[in-house]
């Protein structure tokens, strides 16, 4: 199979092979058509798979092509082999190198069909590496990186599934979205409109936790809420930070969706015309910031300093469920954020209802081992849960926390496990998404289930009584039952 096509050869296009014949290890995967005979036998005597023929003939192409590069030095002729490769390999990543003095028609042309544009006075084999998410100057470490790059097909799937669309791309983030998601919904926007792809990010529910308002705030983000959004003014959906439409967002269940990328672990098949769910990495920001690498894309500073919030929150400052990605996305980013906003971002003042749930947690923990669960009652704020299930990780000999309440007709709970045998987003989901829905991560998971027929109480009954009765029911049974239990746990761990 054709990994790598090379449309035409100049300069730029042997300093590719140049830079990347010996890596590969003389693996057929490189094709070379050009009808310049004096570059036709350079590079059959490098061993690089070459046909002489008209490189703006896709009569000519192999049956398929992941990354397609377009190097005459011919301007006409790029133009020419841009749009027929656009044609032959509609999912392909297309690097196009303009040539020389193209004219401003010729440009247009070509920017139309490819996913980069390689400028003619900077065209040179680093300036390709970088178009295609590498630097051309690291030597070896280059050559495994652009080893990966051509094999990963992800980014030219999914600008061949946002040219696809029938019209305007909303992105959805999840309900009451954490900065992850905020970041997330905004990368993606921002990668659709390089490709002319007009793209609305949008959240349901409200965006309550005192830092996250204040990240919104302070970088002027343009996130619509959802309920102000027409659905069939778009032509696609996409879903970040999450998977499944209608759950845990304002959608209509099992609507129809086009795009997910997301880090969390699936519970169950995802729909899609392209999905990335890597839940190896510790945020989704990671995922949408190495996209933006890929394609070329400098985030602006705002969008830059929102993304690296978000993959600080979701890996807690790199020490949680964290990935070499993310450091490596985090490092990238650094150079783009506003430093000084992020301090104003995390010093946030603190709202009454976050220290009233606080307190509740504390005062109405149970505490078994080295599991703490609390019932605060009825909330106001679901980010609450949240921070008081991390802060009640500081309690000594705690490793696992479970915070719930309830508000508007639904249950809210958020768990934290730090140092523990222990997946949270697993003992959630055998609790609570037999009756609700539940799921997350190692260490940091969530879940939400009806009130349903527990909020008709007796007058001799409480509404908190009779949740914390069912959920913690639950929560210690599942725990009890769990197949890897949190360091520590007494092999009889009581469950009433």
């Amino acid at each position: 199979m054709t990994r790598r096509l090379l449309l035409g050869c100049s300069a730029v296009g042997n300093a590719l092979v140049e830079h990347a014949r010996d890596e590969r290890g003389g693996r057929d995967d490189l094709v070379a058509i050009t009808d310049d005979t004096g570059w036709v036998s350079t590079l059959r005597d490098r061993n690089v798979a070459t046909v002489e023929a008209d490189p703006t003939d896709p009569g000519t192409y192999p049956d398929s092509a992941a990354v397609v590069l377009v190097a005459s030095d011919d301007a006409e002729r790029n133009v020419a082999a841009a749009r027929a490769a656009r044609e032959r390999y509609p999912a392909a990543l297309i690097v196009a190198h303009l040539g020389t003095a193209p004219t401003d028609e010729q440009r247009a042309a070509v920017e139309a069909v490819a996913d980069r544009v390689v400028d003619p006075v900077e065209a040179v084999a680093g300036r390709v590496f970088e178009a295609v998410g590498l630097d051309g100057g690291r030597g070896a470490d280059a050559d495994a990186e652009f080893a990966h790059a051509a094999d990963d097909e992800k980014p030219a799937r999914l600008l061949s599934a946002l040219r696809g669309l029938s019209g305007p791309l909303l992105v959805v983030a999840h309900d009451n979205p954490d900065p992850d998601a905020i970041a997330s919904a905004l990368g993606l926007a921002r990668i659709a409109a390089s490709i002319g792809v007009d793209a609305d990010a949008c959240y349901g529910g409200e965006i309550a936790h005192q830092e996250n308002r204040a990240l919104v705030n302070l970088l002027d983000i343009g996130l619509r809420p959802f309920d102000e959004v027409d659905l069939d003014a778009y032509g696609g959906v996409a879903l970040v930070d999450h998977s499944r439409a209608g759950i845990n967002d304002s959608l209509p269940e099992g609507h129809p969706v086009d795009v997910v990328v997301d880090h969390h672990p699936p519970r169950g098949p995802v729909a899609g015309s392209f999905v990335d769910i890597r839940p190896a990495v510790g945020a989704t920001s990671t995922l949408i910031s190495e996209y933006l690498s890929r394609y070329g894309i400098a985030p602006e500073r705002d969008l830059a300093t929102a993304l690296l919030y978000g993959i600080r929150i979701d890996t807690k400052d790199f020490t949680r469920a964290t990935a070499i990605d993310d450091f490596e996305a985090a490092a990238a980013l650094l150079a783009h954020a506003d430093e000084s906003t992020l301090e104003r971002v995390e010093s946030p003042s603190v709202s009454p209802e976050t220290l009233r749930v606080l307190a509740a947690a504390i005062e109405n923990r149970d505490v078994r081992g080295p599991v703490a669960a609390s019932c605060v009652g009825e909330i106001t704020d679901r980010d609450a849960l949240a921070q008081a299930a991390e802060r009640l990780l500081d309690l000594e000999d705690v490793t696992v926390t479970f915070v719930y309440g309830y508000m508007d007709g639904v249950i809210y709970g958020s768990a934290r496990a730090r140092g523990a045998d222990l997946d949270a987003g697993e003992l959630l989901r055998d609790a609570l998404d037999p009756v609700g829905s539940a799921g997350g991560h190692a260490s940091m998971a969530g879940a939400q289930v009806p009130l349903g027929i527990l909020s008709e109480v007796s007058e001799s009954e409480s509404l908190p009584d009779v949740v914390e009765a069912f959920v913690a029911g639950r929560f210690f049974e599942a725990l009890a039952d769990a197949p890897a239990q949190p360091t520590g746990l007494p092999p009889e761990f009581p469950t009433d």
